[in-house]
């Protein structure tokens, strides 16, 4: 591998967010067959939002080995335990839900026991995981991925804890659980899904060189963006 292109974002254009969630629904998939094969299981970690939903209602009808599969969050809000705001209730109507992935192999974030106490026991539960095969992050209109917002700690140093208690998020619910930068780095594939005209300001200021959570997301084999090529256009050719 180049040393040069470690931990580098490569900019993938589909036309629009129909070819976005199939091209995602397809990456999946085969990361999943790929990880399967050499070592027997899949660990994936989740995003939340209205991008990867629609991804999450596509696989509901895929044929996969789900008796390998692993499914851990990359944040949480601390609401009840089955509030249709938390980020494993929608994963779990979109999918989950309707697939045979065996109860214990998916591992929600208790973030209704509060911050610290959330952000704890999941670090407990990730000690023993290693590299995951696949993360999906999206983007916010702020910039902002898994609960790791513009302004506030990313935990993108080295020995960052692997999860972050936050009581301060910009927007609400404003206590969050998230995954740390660091954490969320040490994967063998990573994968953020761009789609919609809000994103725009984001897209422009992360390519313009500000320093956003998403450009901390630094796996060794480079952070795969998946967006809509409009997004990658000046706003007077949209």
């Amino acid at each position: 591998m180049d040393p040069a292109m470690i931990g580098r974002a490569r900019w993938i254009g589909v036309a629009d967010a129909m070819a976005l969630t199939q091209a995602a629904y397809l990456r999946i998939l085969n990361a999943a067959a790929r990880a399967i094969a050499r070592r027997g299981r899949f660990t994936i970690v989740l995003a939340g939002g209205k991008t990867p939903r629609s991804v999450y209602q596509l696989l509901r009808a895929a044929d996969a080995e789900w008796s390998r599969w692993h499914v851990y969050f990359g944040d949480e809000r601390c609401l009840p335990a089955n509030d249709l705001e938390r980020n494993s209730r929608m994963a779990g109507d979109a999918w989950l839900d309707h697939v045979p992935i065996p109860k214990d192999h998916i591992h929600a974030i208790a973030a209704e026991l509060g911050p610290n106490s959330a952000a704890f026991a999941y670090a407990n539960a990730l000690r023993e995981v290693g590299d995951f095969d696949l993360v999906l992050l999206g983007i916010g209109e702020d910039g902002h991925t898994a609960s790791l917002f513009p302004g506030h700690d990313w935990g993108n140093l080295p020995d960052a804890d692997d999860t972050l208690a936050i009581f301060d998020a910009p927007k609400p619910p404003r206590q969050r659980v998230s995954l740390s930068a660091a954490r969320l780095s040490r994967t063998r594939e990573a994968l953020l899904l761009i789609a919609g005209e809000s994103k725009r300001s984001a897209v422009e200021r992360w390519r313009a060189g500000e320093e956003l959570p998403p450009g901390a997301i630094r796996p060794a084999g480079g952070l795969d963006v998946l967006v809509e090529s409009a997004l990658l256009l000046p706003a007077t050719q949209t």
